[in-house]
């Protein structure tokens, strides 16, 4: 069974970083788009940042363009999210998801596995 473990999530201050890690077991990357999703305290779950596995072509949220950066590693089936400049409206649960898929989507319905989630606190 496809699993996406999320990790690396923790407290930060205003302007630190925190990279995420979201390993995937059972699944061959090369065919998907992985997303990064996150969800705040009484708002809607909201697109982040995706790769296309092959090739590696990339996509963001105007809210972290520029201060995020998506990536992979192929040999440790791992997707990374590092986040520099950390601010307090960062702050949610951060959700890794894959879809099968070549053109890259910002819906997270159309995402169809998705990881436990790890918490990001931006403190002010």
């Amino acid at each position: 069974q496809v699993q996406l473990v999320e990790s690396g999530g923790g407290l930060v201050q205003a302007g630190g970083s925190l990279r995420l890690s979201c390993a995937a077991s059972e699944l061959t990357f090369s065919n998907y788009i992985m997303g990064w999703f996150r969800q705040a305290p009484g708002k809607e779950r909201e697109f982040v940042a995706a790769i296309r596995w092959s090739g590696g072509s990339t996509y963001y949220a105007d809210s972290v363009k520029g201060r995020f950066t998506i990536s992979r590693d192929n040999a440790k089936n791992t997707v990374y999210l590092q986040m520099n400049s950390l601010k307090p409206e960062d702050t949610a649960v951060y959700y890794c998801a894959a879809k099968r898929a070549m053109v890259i989507t910002t819906l997270s319905e159309q995402y169809d596995i998705w990881g436990q989630g790890t918490q990001v606190t931006v403190s002010s």
